[in-house]
């Protein structure tokens, strides 16, 4: 506020105001800068992306996956050869020729005479859909059991648990050799049936581990205190959240599902022909292993990368998704 002085001039009072005193430079100088503001908290996806772009591990699984996926849907596009097609005259004659890129003769040819390179290639789609579907049916059944049994509790758990009890007391290869010996056609969805028959315990009991964890969290309970109904704290606060460890779990099980099914094709009650799979493969060139061992090389070769490449990004997505070994 100005200063205001009396003075006399003429006997008469007059108020004078006082010319404003200069600030002094430090006064008016601007504020330091504080700390520079933060930007949005990313959210636990955001942070496992985050730290999955920093692992090579995780770039080496995907390019690898992609090329899988591309090769099984497209597979013409990496051969021209029929698969189904032999010529006795090729029968063991013909070595892999690695020159030969892309070539029916690339890897020889197997005791009928077929390309083994062109069905390595095709046997690629049964695999990675035997795969890809016993992980959709375990996760959706036994995401939903895990999460009914965590969040209800009670009678519902212990009804749910038993159940989880009998079927993981079953030996999976066992069962699912006696399941798929029920059955004289033993296509792909035979297949997926079958393992996802006795697969689906593991996931049930981690969904309900992770419900019961997050049930217990202050935000269910303010939802629950502000009228949200069963429905929407389930699928809105609850699953989102226990969501983390059953995709790392069925990542690292996509892979083990392909191995199962190669094991019961090479056991002979797996996928049977016409289907092209690996585990057919390999069980054809179990008895010519001494003297033409490519014809077993490559079909385990690629089934051994393709359940690395899906273990890989299982133990990525794990180690992203769980602070504590970050």
């Amino acid at each position: 506020m100005p200063d205001v002085t009396k003075s006399q001039s003429g006997g008469a009072a007059v108020d004078a105001v006082a010319p404003p005193v200069e600030a002094d430079a430090a006064t008016t100088a601007a504020p330091a800068a504080g700390p520079a503001p933060q930007g949005k908290p990313r959210s636990l996806w955001g942070d496992a992306w985050f730290e999955l772009r920093h692992r090579p591990l995780f770039w080496i699984s995907a390019v690898l996956l992609v090329l899988l996926l591309a090769i099984a849907a497209f597979p013409g596009l990496f051969t021209s050869a029929e698969p189904r097609n032999g010529d006795l005259t090729n029968h063991f004659l013909t070595k892999p020729e690695l020159t030969h890129f892309f070539q029916a003769d690339w890897f020889g040819y197997d005791g009928q005479g077929r390309s083994i390179y062109a069905r390595v290639i095709y046997g690629t789609r049964a695999s990675i859909m035997v795969g890809v579907g016993v992980t959709a049916v375990v996760t959706l059944v036994g995401g939903l059991l895990g999460m009914v049994a965590g969040y209800f509790g009670g009678w519902i758990d212990s009804i749910i648990s038993r159940l989880v009890d009998i079927f993981f007391g079953l030996p999976f290869l066992l069962g699912s050799m006696v399941v798929l010996n029920a059955f004289t056609e033993r296509k792909v969805y035979v297949v997926i049936a079958a393992l996802a028959f006795l697969g689906w315990t593991t996931i049930a009991r981690v969904m309900r581990s992770s419900v019961i964890t997050a049930k217990q969290a202050d935000y269910v309970t303010a939802a629950r205190a502000l009228g949200a109904g069963t429905g929407r704290i389930l699928f809105r606060h609850v699953l989102p959240n226990a969501l983390a460890p059953t995709i790392v779990v069925a990542t690292i099980s996509l892979g083990a599902y392909i191995s199962a099914e190669a094991t019961l094709s090479f056991l002979g009650l797996g996928l049977a022909d016409p289907t092209i799979s690996w585990g057919i493969d390999i069980s054809d060139a179990k008895d010519a292993i001494r003297d033409n061992p490519h014809v077993m090389l490559f079909p385990a070769g690629m089934l051994s990368l393709t359940v690395f490449a899906f273990i890989t990004l299982g133990d990525a997505v794990r180690d992203a998704l769980d602070p504590k070994l970050r």
